[in-house]
């Protein structure tokens, strides 16, 4: 006769799994909300100035190349 066995698991282990299980999910939809918001203020004179131009691989794209006096403001 086959003898049934209960083992309890304790809350720590239970949460360990489901922080497994949520943290590459959530670790894509980050990335993913990050490049969005990049993208829509990329336009920003801030956010092009105080971000953008100081990653090393899209400061020669950010970079303000126009000469001061063709500048309106």
């Amino acid at each position: 006769m086959a003898r049934l066995a209960y083992s309890s698991t304790s809350p720590f282990t239970h949460q360990l799994n489901m922080t497994k299980r949520w943290a590459s999910s959530l670790g894509f939809w980050g990335v993913g909300a990050g490049a969005g918001a990049f993208l829509f203020l990329s336009v920003t004179p801030l956010v092009r100035s105080e971000v953008l131009v100081k990653v090393p691989v899209l400061k020669a794209y950010f970079e303000d190349t126009t000469p001061a006096s063709d500048k309106p403001f």
